[in-house]
């Protein structure tokens, strides 16, 4: 097998403050994370960023440059920029910071769903600021808009125009033949990194066999051009990352994706995470790749070319 690229999701949009004491906000915070997961053996980082004074999601390139320019200047990682930023953005504004920074690699999913996060509202009794409630309560009327005129603006001007490769994000069957129509107009081209996503209500659901499906529909739509990585939600993480290991793809950690570092116990760094995958996919046989090999394996445009 070749070697497995471990990334790292920071901090993402989809938690809040509240649920955890841990969750990075500051640039400060996000900076230690980060190069705590990065030694701890990510190639990638995955990275959102979030207003200071509140823990809200942000994609103001402010917001990102402070941790961008320390990450660049002390840690050799692939900076991996969201497209995505949360459901509530319009494009424009997820799109700030990654047209500022010119990163090697940034994230776009692949279709628009439902997405929803209201069931965690329900187990929070003490909120820190006054958007986080009404933040996951009402995305049971959100739908997360990524239509074709979306992707095919997100693949021009961050693909061809400053030469950005994707981490396409799929939670669902249907997002891998999005993909695929996008490679038969010719705006994407291999080598594709494909993440598949499970356990977002509103996507495909964290199931052993659901992996092994779209495992095998990518193998039909995209042959021997792509590599895949696992995301899964919550508790559903180490399990189907674990699964993606021991099929030979990559595996995605942090705390976008889950809070928690073993039941009912939560992670105090994204390094925790990061740390215990490296353990699993060791023991399994698999050897972790470097950011320089991972730059090499997806075909990525090197640090230097970035704007950060």
């Amino acid at each position: 097998m070749s070697k497995i690229i471990i990334t790292c999701a920071i901090t993402g949009s989809i938690h809040t403050p509240s649920m955890s004491p841990y969750l990075p906000i500051t640039a400060d915070e996000i900076t230690e994370h980060s190069m705590g997961a990065a030694e701890a053996g990510a190639a990638i980082l995955h990275l959102h960023a979030r207003d200071p004074e509140d823990g809200r999601p942000s994609a103001q390139p402010a917001h990102f440059r402070p941790f961008l320019t320390r990450l660049k200047q002390n840690c050799d990682a692939v900076l991996n920029i969201t497209t995505g930023g949360n459901a509530n953005m319009t494009l424009d504004e997820r799109l700030a910071a990654p047209l500022d920074a010119e990163p090697e690699m940034c994230s776009l999913n692949m279709g628009s769903m439902n997405f929803a996060l209201y069931p965690a509202a329900a187990r929070i009794t003490d909120w820190k600021f006054a958007w986080e409630k009404p933040f996951l309560e009402d995305s049971d009327d959100l739908v997360f808009k990524n239509t074709p005129r979306d992707i095919a603006h997100v693949l021009t001007v961050m693909g061809q125009e400053r030469g950005a490769q994707f981490e396409f994000e799929c939670y669902d069957v249907s997002h891998l033949y999005m993909l695929r129509h996008f490679v038969d107009r010719g705006l994407v081209k291999a080598p594709l990194f494909i993440q598949f996503v499970f356990g977002v209500l509103g996507g495909i659901g964290a199931d052993p066999e659901n992996l092994i499906h779209m495992k095998r529909i990518a193998d039909k739509l995209f042959g021997d051009t792509y590599t895949f990585s696992v995301l899964a939600a919550g508790r559903h993480q180490m399990p189907l990352i674990t699964m993606s290991a021991a099929m030979g793809g990559h595996v995605r950690v942090g705390l976008e994706d889950s809070l928690m570092i073993s039941r009912g116990k939560l992670a105090k760094t994204n390094a925790e995470q990061v740390s215990k995958i490296r353990r699993i996919v060791e023991d399994l046989g698999r050897e972790v790749a470097t950011p320089t090999e991972a730059r090499a394996m997806l075909a990525l445009k090197g640090s230097d070319r970035t704007a950060i």
